[in-house]
């Protein structure tokens, strides 16, 4: 079959035209998709990574936490409870006889350590004795702090607070 010369340029052209699109659609194309998706992989586990990193660090700082709380729980007087604890700091502040109650209680806490809490209502005190008490009573050695406080102003004594304090140990 004989061909004139432009047809010749012209198949040439279309078989050039074929065979380049070929090569860029089933070896240019896939390669930079596969490296796209590998580059995306690669992005994806390095955060993840971090995460895993960020994780492991709190993760250390709680238990280097929980062992300062098992020391210093080591460290407390034997017998401790803090009823009497609370009690007796009552008494050196000198609000014990503005103690109107206080109610234990022991929660059921399903980890290592279960709470102990006392709610304890405080009448007629001024705000120096109230910021005296909590001042020794949160106390880190014993691992004593305060969960929860309530202040409302006395309506029988002019200057005077009532407070409801919940104190907790473990």
């Amino acid at each position: 079959m004989k061909l004139a010369r432009r047809e010749r340029y012209f198949l040439t052209g279309a078989a050039i035209f074929v065979v380049a699109f070929c090569l860029f659609q089933f070896l240019i194309t896939p390669f930079f998709e596969a490296r796209r998706r590998l580059e995306r992989g690669v992005r994806a586990k390095e955060m993840g990574l971090e995460e895993i990193a960020k994780l492991s660090s709190e993760y250390q700082r709680y238990r280097k936490g929980s062992q300062g709380i098992q020391q210093a729980l080591t460290r407390r007087k034997r017998g401790f409870t803090l009823f009497s604890f609370l009690e007796k700091e009552a008494g050196a502040a000198g609000v014990k006889n503005s103690i109107k109650y206080m109610k234990p209680s022991v929660s059921s806490g399903s980890g290592r350590y279960k709470e102990s809490l006392v709610e304890m209502r405080l009448e007629a005190i001024s705000l120096q004795q109230l910021t005296g008490y909590l001042y020794r009573i949160e106390s880190p050695d014993n691992v004593v702090s305060l969960k929860r406080i309530t202040i409302k102003k006395n309506t029988k004594k002019a200057g005077s607070l009532d407070a409801i304090l919940q104190v907790l140990t473990y």
